[in-house]
Order: structure tokens, then sequence, then C-alpha cells
């Protein structure tokens, strides 16, 4: 076993959900992975993981993230299609199980990390924006028949390609100029109102995104989801302080980011969110305050 630990902010959802999806994947890619969030130090908050092997599993994560493609997957007999955006759409055989029912737009078709040039090689799928029939789909990003998360999938890994193997000790630091995104990183949202301007109106204005986040974020929502109060208002908690004596698997992990009662040690925070543009479209964060816990 390796372990390997990062700073996070635990007032920022975004880094929340991308150590679950580190967590997530190193799980995939490494087995028997464990990790929890230490805040003994406040000035030097961590997330420590531990996975199978001896290799750094936050460096053996990135360097998956490094030589993977992007592919969107539909169900059989569907005509449903990312190529549009210039991701390949493969479809599923008739005897494979599909994880919703089939979206009315490509914007929400799974999608599949993978290494094209080995097909035996373990493939991490991200499909929760598409999931509406039982739990919140946390797709922040606009409109149901535009931009595919696919393809936003697709864009995150070429911003942070050139970054992502020397970002292992510090990688929700990387920051690069970001167009558009999932908006789970509040440090690069904004409500054109409450600013005063928008900076897309200003061609010499870019807009800094931090794709690492956004990609390790998306793989966090997999299997778990933060409390959504309402359409503008969410909570999530997290486990610790740790050792790594204490390190939880991920179900754990995925249980506290919904609030669910455990008996660990935790910390719970709340969310709140606007609309940068129309009302139901695009969402963002605005404010994150810690709860107290009864």
């Amino acid at each position: 076993m390796a372990e390997a630990s990062i700073p996070v902010d635990l007032f920022n959802p975004g880094q929340v959900f991308a150590c679950l999806g580190f967590l997530e994947a190193a799980d995939v890619l490494l087995g028997d992975a464990e990790g929890g969030f230490d805040w003994n130090n406040e000035a030097d908050v961590r997330f420590i993981m531990s996975a199978n092997g001896d290799a750094n599993p936050f460096a053996h994560v990135l360097a998956f993230l490094e030589a993977a493609e992007v592919e969107s997957i539909a169900p059989f007999g569907s005509g449903l299609s990312t190529s549009k955006w210039n991701v390949p759409t493969r479809l599923m055989e008739a005897s494979e199980p599909y994880p919703f029912p089939e979206p009315s737009s490509p914007a929400t078709l799974p999608a599949v990390l993978r290494h094209a040039p080995c097909p035996a090689s373990p493939t991490i799928i991200i499909d929760h924006w598409g999931d509406v029939t039982r739990r919140d789909n946390v797709k922040f990003w606009a409109g149901a028949g535009g931009y595919p998360g696919a393809a936003l999938l697709r864009d995150g890994l070429g911003i942070a390609d050139a970054m992502l193997s020397a970002s292992f000790a510090d990688p929700f630091a990387v920051s690069a100029p970001q167009t558009s995104s999932f908006r789970l990183d509040w440090r690069r949202d904004y409500i054109p109102l409450d600013v005063g301007f928008s900076p897309n109106t200003h061609g010499d204005i870019k807009m800094m995104g931090f794709p690492i986040v956004e990609l390790m974020a998306v793989i966090g929502l997999s299997h778990a989801r933060p409390r959504r109060f309402n359409k503008l208002s969410y909570g999530y908690a997290v486990l610790g302080p740790t050792r790594a004596a204490s390190l939880l698997p991920p179900n754990f992990h995925r249980a506290a980011l919904g609030q669910s009662k455990l008996p660990f040690p935790s910390r719970a925070f709340g969310f709140l969110m606007g609309w940068p543009g129309q009302e139901n479209q695009a969402r963002c964060i605005l404010d994150v305050t810690e709860e107290i816990i009864s």
C-alpha cells in the first residue's frame, strides 16, 4: 500500500467532490483505496489517500488521465451521438445495461475515460449528469440540448493535459484559461449583475478555471451526491480527522457527501447558488458556510 496527501479547501465544494473523485478512480485503477480528510492543522487541511501498489495514488490517477481518451455511450438502437462535438459515441449492445432511461439529447450521454491503445485497461464511467430518476444529477452547466458533458470532459482534459503529471502534489491549485466548465469550482464563476459587467463581452479578459478540480469532481459524483434542499441550496459533509490507521473506503465518503449521519468525526457545509444568466439554466456557487452539527 502507498499513501499520499494533497491540500484541500473544505469550503470549496468542487475540491471536496474532487477528493472523492481521486478515491473512486484509485479504487478502480489500483484497488483497495481508502481516504480521509485531516483538518488538525486548519492552515494546511489535507486529503489523505492510500491504495494498492507502491506508486503515489494521486500521481497514478493523474497519469491515467493524461493518457485517457473520452467517448460517450448510447443505448442500443439510439440515434443520439456526440460526434457533432468531435467526441465518438459507442452504441451499447442490446444485452448491456444502461444506467438510466435514454436521455432526450446527447448532452447527458454517459462519458467513458479509457486508454484507447489498451482495450483491456480499466475504464472510468461518468454518468451522474443523466441520473434524473433516482437522485439529483448535480448538472450545473446550461442547456439540456446544449454542449454535452462528454465534450466538457474532453475539453478539460485538453486544457489540463500538459500539467497533469507534474501536479500530483497540489492538483487543485492548477489553473488555466477556461471558457466553459462543469461549474463545480466556484473560483471561476460570477454573476454579471453582481460584478457589474460580463467578462464575455471583453475579448481581453480570460476567465481562469481549475480543470483538474472539474475533472476529478465529476468522477467523484459518480456514486455520491451532495444533499439537495432546493435548486439553489445544497449541503455536503466530510469525514475526519484521520491518520493512516483510520482511513475509510469510498462507501463511507459517498454517504457523508449526502450528509448521512455516520459514527465518525465530521464537518458539514452548505452552499448557495445563483443564476449567472437565464433562470433555470446554468447555476453557479455563490457562498459556502459551515454548519453546526448537533
